[in-house]
């Protein structure tokens, strides 16, 4: 696929303004999912996002849709979390989009997550385009929250599309004006390789899979991986895309967003916000990462058996791949013996957190109460 038939963009917006939804019509309007293979919320396919209903985990998916003139684009959408406590998930998917849907519930309006994340995506430049959701609910005054959307952000009239996500319409002219107005990824398609990690995940077989945006050149399965903050190389297990699942593919090339198995088995070989090259031409200078995020709540994590531990720090570290706004450090306790203290975005994070680690990795963990970080100024 040429770049300039490549439209990179994600979804933002406040928790529960009907995100995932409208990525679910998405996936239907371009028939990346089989209608037999479709549920409600597709892309959140943890079991706690199911559960809790909120989107945790930030989800890329490639799908193609043609334009009423009979063009071909691919489109690489990434859904995000709308949670406070996951907007690290957002910043990391800004960085590896040209563009952005901002969607915002007709009912109620601009709130605290629609500014917080439309600030975040101004500061990365992105093409905006709103989006107002649920017009369809009686309740709705789409008049008086476009003009909202208008008078805080400088967005025109005209600019403002309007769709029921859960009826599906106007969901397919939001595709339409997503290829007139997100603009298509820059990048020199003969540079040396680079590509961002955006996030990563562990797998026994395949070791660190990194989810990443391909920046200049190609990177081809023959190729050997290399980590330009570390210079470790290996030997590229499989390259591919999300169209939903992991879909392997010959090679992925400038603009495309896709994952690389990476065959790293430890954990620090290859983290979120490094740049992946390849050893037969690499490149020299490496692609601005992420900064990291301030911990807001701090608990410690100790296993309620101490000969756990060791357990209990591989699951961590592997969760850790996954959720790069978790902060861990040794710790022990008189009373609860060799554990870990850890640093959260908020509560929900926590609970998230523990949740995770106690169905995932089968471990029974014992939680202090959380507190804050503070710092003393002497009077002298």
């Amino acid at each position: 696929m040429e770049p300039s038939l490549i439209r990179n963009f994600c979804i933002i917006a406040h928790i529960d303004h009907g995100k995932s939804t409208l990525a679910d019509r998405f996936l239907e309007i371009t028939g990346t999912v089989r209608p037999g293979d479709m549920q409600a919320q597709f892309l959140d396919s943890m079991d706690l996002e199911r559960e809790r209903g909120i989107t945790i985990k930030g989800k890329a998916v490639t799908m193609s849709h043609t334009t009423p003139d009979g063009v071909t684009y691919q489109f690489n959408l990434i859904d995000t979390p709308g949670h406070v406590d996951f907007s690290y998930e957002v910043s990391r998917a800004l960085a590896a989009c040209e563009g952005a849907l901002l969607v915002v519930d007709a009912s109620q309006g601009i709130e605290a997550q629609t500014i917080a994340n439309t600030l975040l995506a101004m500061e990365y430049d992105l093409e905006l385009i709103p989006v107002l959701n649920k017009v369809d609910l009686p309740q709705a005054e789409p008049e008086r929250v476009s003009a909202e959307i208008q008078q805080a952000f400088g967005f025109r009239a005209d600019e403002i599309l309007y769709v029921s996500a859960k009826e599906g319409t106007g969901a397919r002219e939001i595709l339409d004006a997503v290829v007139d107005r997100v603009p298509a990824p820059t990048g020199d398609v003969n540079a040396s390789p680079r590509s961002l990690v955006f996030d990563s995940e562990y797998n026994s077989f395949k070791g660190i899979i990194a989810h990443v945006r391909v920046k200049d050149g190609s990177i081809t399965k023959s190729d050997r991986i290399k980590v330009m903050s570390s210079g470790k190389v290996a030997e590229i297990v499989e390259v591919g895309v999300f169209a939903p699942g992991p879909t392997p593919t010959d090679s992925l090339k400038t603009g495309q967003v896709g994952y690389i198995a990476t065959g790293f088995k430890e954990v620090r070989d290859c983290t979120v916000g490094d740049t992946l090259t390849v050893d037969r031409s690499a490149a020299v200078e490496p692609l601005p990462g992420y900064f990291p995020l301030k911990s807001m709540v701090f608990a410690g994590l100790y296993p309620s058996d101490g000969e756990e531990y060791n357990n209990l720090r591989n699951a961590l570290e592997k969760l850790q791949l996954n959720d790069a706004s978790l902060e861990m450090e040794p710790e022990s306790s008189a009373a609860l013996g060799f554990g870990f203290r850890c640093g959260f975005l908020g509560l929900m994070h926590l609970e998230i957190v523990q949740e995770r680690l106690e169905r995932e990795y089968d471990l029974d963990l014992i939680i202090t109460a959380p507190s804050v970080a503070y710092q003393v100024e002497l009077t002298n």
